[in-house]
């Protein structure tokens, strides 16, 4: 074996043994650490330290070990599935700056679909919001650059830049006969995940866009706000096109309508990816009717909630079935800078049902309506059941049409131009007549 083979391999096994070790104090920590060497596949790891042998010794350009490592690690976690990554020094302070409501670039989520870069949602309020992205939209140029081929962290990368510099992407939008080219104009996105206004006297609609650390007490303040407006007979909570968050405030909001009960659990082949969340007491409506609206764009945390508000029958779910991005990602971090994210357990709600690939489905099933030109088609909308290497779940097989995202901007008005929020709270008002009849 050459100096160079025997190097990658004690280096490949310096890797092992240190991601074990790292990951074990975090989520591993039933499994003891003795295993991990006497574990490793020797074979397939002496296949690794010849193909790196050859990188090193015959590739057209001269690559730095650092390189090839990353690279290896990188796409070692994209071909679990599309959510597990490698987060380098730039990805790992950009995922923490992200949760905490304040970060730099367009304002979507994404997910990768056959080498390109499908859109989840646009983020209300934000740069691609406004631009006219939407959920389903397929970028298969950022710029002057091919995305095909590209990881997802690299598009990231490119996506995100200083305020006030422009983007152009390249989308392929399936109503659209051919590639339509967006100019987007980068921007701090500070995003306020909490929104609330008064429909009619008593009947309230309040939007939450996406789950960050804050969102369950920004969602009690927005709620005792509208308390002060007057008697609160009735809440539309809005989750459409809510790609989700964070886990923690996923829990809070779902607590704070819940007087007691299951939240939800998660299943995992380690003890720390076994958990079950639980309400506390007190529901801040006391009681009174909760409609909440979902549709193809509401994934993870927004479908934790609505499964919980669901199976606990404390809320009427209307809309579409939701995206079924039910996979918990779990932060493990390797040293100060980087980390991995790594799929560690799936979502259950409190019925049992596994929300991973299937989603939430409504009890009212309601489209969304919304102008076209020439009658011309529905882009159909993409599902975790969509992206490329998803996990499996109980797939329903079923397809979701597009939706009009909520326009935030117009405030007062929502219901009139909004059918399924207008039906929303055509409901809201039947089941507090219902209820206040019955007392």
């Amino acid at each position: 074996m050459s100096r160079i083979t025997r190097y990658g391999l004690t280096l490949a096994l310096g890797l092992a043994i240190g991601v074990g070790s790292t990951a074990g104090h975090r989520v591993w920590a039933d499994r003891d650490p003795s295993d991990a060497l006497a574990n490793l596949p020797l074979e397939e790891l002496r296949l690794f330290t010849d193909v790196f042998d050859r990188i090193k010794r015959d590739y057209v350009e001269e690559v730095d070990d650092k390189t090839l490592i990353e690279s290896a690690i990188r796409g070692m976690l994209t071909g679990l599935d599309p959510h597990s990554s490698y987060l380098d020094e730039q990805a790992y302070r950009d995922l923490q700056t992200g949760t905490s409501g304040e970060f730099g670039g367009l304002g979507i989520e994404i997910g990768m679909e056959d080498g390109f870069i499908r859109v989840v949602a646009p983020i209300d309020g934000t740069p691609a919001y406004h631009a006219g992205i939407q959920a389903g939209d397929l970028i298969i140029r950022i710029d002057d650059t091919s995305v095909k081929g590209m990881s997802m962290d690299e598009a990231i990368q490119r996506m995100r830049g200083r305020p006030g510099t422009e983007i152009t992407l390249t989308i392929v939008r399936e109503s659209e006969d051919v590639p339509l080219k967006v100019d987007i104009v980068r921007d701090i996105i500070q995003v306020r995940s909490v929104r609330s206004e008064i429909l009619e006297p008593g009947f309230a609609h309040v939007r939450i866009s996406q789950f960050q650390a804050r969102t369950g007490q920004n969602l009690r303040e927005e709620i005792e706000a509208l308390r002060e407006a007057g008697e609160l007979k009735g809440v539309v909570l809005d989750m459409r096109n809510n790609p989700g968050g964070v886990l923690s405030a996923a829990i809070d909001v779902s607590d704070a309508f819940l007087h007691r009960g299951e939240i939800v659990k998660t299943e995992g082949r380690t003890r720390g990816a076994r958990q079950n969340f639980r309400a506390r007491s007190g529901d801040i409506l006391d009681g009174a009717p909760l409609i909440v609206l979902v549709n193809g764009g509401s994934a993870s945390a927004s479908e934790i909630v609505a499964g919980a508000l669901q199976d606990q029958g404390r809320a009427i779910i209307m809309g579409e079935p939701t995206f079924g991005k039910g996979s918990v990602q779990t932060i493990l971090p390797l040293s100060d800078s980087t980390a991995v994210k790594l799929t560690t357990a799936r979502y259950y709600t409190p019925s049992g049902r596994s929300i991973q690939a299937e989603g939430i489905e409504p009890d009212i099933r309601l489209a969304s309506l919304r102008l076209a030109d020439d009658d011309g088609p529905v882009a159909d909308r993409v599902r975790e059941a969509n992206l490329s290497g998803f996990l499996e779940g109980d797939d329903n097989g079923e397809e979701r049409q597009e939706t009009r995202p909520l326009d935030p901007r117009e405030p007062g008005s929502l219901a009139r131009r909004d059918y399924q929020l207008y039906e929303a709270l055509n409901l809201l008002k039947g089941l507090n007549l219902v209820q206040s009849r019955s007392r």
